[in-house]
């Protein structure tokens, strides 16, 4: 039987251009809640969040996380708060074993289902989610930054509501937006509480920077963050302008997500060398076979989104197909 630890032996692996950032220094915040630090500014304003390391191995975010507490950036009106989220599976990461420390014993980014939250199952993520959520529920405007396995172009990811997109259409960036509905096997961050609720002021976005460990992710998260900062209106511009370093792209495109392609069996193999944002002309053209199943785009223009086979496991979501929203 084929296994996870051969199949990603045999796939190539990615160079770290990054330092991973000693982030004990911030183990003691301000909330009674470690490595969560909130700043007021005693005069009106949303509380704005930027959150890093709800997988243990995505590093970008850590990085601009780091950077900002570094550099004492404070608000100027309403409430900052920059946090990290999956400390064990961070303080566990080996260069040798890159992709093993996304969580420790489940995702941490599937645990915000408050029927879980409020549950009698067990788990450090889940620990650290219940730890963190009360402050999470005092949270106006979230950016919760991610990377991704694959080599592929920045993704904001929205989910499904109209002030999530429109949101993201304000900043501008990054070039691509994908808008879906996250995961049948448990509620994101992004989509938990006021965030997921169309009548709620309560907003959040998802960004995944690039790979894990390129330079290029760092930079991005960095450039999204200070974007998503100014444009809450919680920070001078001027103490931002350092991190602005992308070039906002002449036009955005939107990707609905139609459908996940999951893996039925641990014999799932890709048809083609995908690395997510490729356009398949035609639909019926074979992109995977799991088994002796043989899998199909389901319509013209099929838009390939974060393929991976790096976490290859039945019922594990290994591609998402989505079409080209007119926007």
């Amino acid at each position: 039987m084929t296994t996870l630890e051969a199949i990603r032996a045999a796939l190539p692996a990615y160079p770290i251009e990054v330092s991973f950032p000693d982030i004990a220094r911030w183990r003691e915040g301000n909330t009674g809640i470690d490595y969560l630090h909130s700043f007021d500014s005693g005069k009106p304003g949303k509380h704005v969040m930027i959150l890093a390391l709800t997988h243990g191995n995505e590093v970008s975010g850590a990085i601009a996380v780091d950077t900002l507490l570094a550099a004492g950036v404070r608000p100027t009106a309403g409430r900052l708060s920059l946090g990290f989220g999956n400390i064990g599976a961070y303080e566990q990461f080996s260069a040798e074993n890159a992709d093993a420390t996304r969580f420790l014993d489940e995702d941490m980014n599937r645990v915000w289902t408050p029927s879980t939250l409020d549950g009698e199952r067990q788990s450090r993520e889940l620990a650290r989610a219940r730890a963190m959520r009360p402050f999470i529920d005092t949270v106006d405007l979230l950016l919760d930054i991610h990377s991704m396995h694959e080599a592929s172009a920045p993704l904001m990811m929205t989910g499904p509501l109209e002030k999530a997109i429109a949101l993201a259409a304000e900043l501008g960036m990054p070039e691509h937006v994908i808008v879906d509905k996250g995961h049948a096997n448990g509620t994101r961050m992004r989509d938990y509480g006021g965030f997921g609720d169309p009548a709620s002021p309560k907003n959040a976005l998802l960004i995944e920077t690039g790979q894990h460990f390129a330079g290029s992710a760092r930079d991005v998260a960095l450039d999204c963050a200070a974007r998503f900062l100014i444009h809450a209106g919680v920070v001078a511009e001027a103490d931002m302008t350092p991190y602005l370093t992308q070039t906002r792209p002449a036009r955005q495109k939107f990707v609905e997500i139609t459908q996940p392609v999951v893996a039925r069996s641990m014999d799932f193999r890709f048809s083609q060398p995908f690395t997510g944002l490729e356009v398949i002309e035609k639909a019926g053209t074979e992109i995977a076979r799991d088994g002796d199943e043989v899998i199909v785009t389901p319509y013209d223009n099929c838009v390939i989104v974060q393929p991976s086979m790096r976490h290859l496991g039945v019922n594990v979501t290994m591609m998402r197909l989505g079409r080209l929203l007119d926007r």
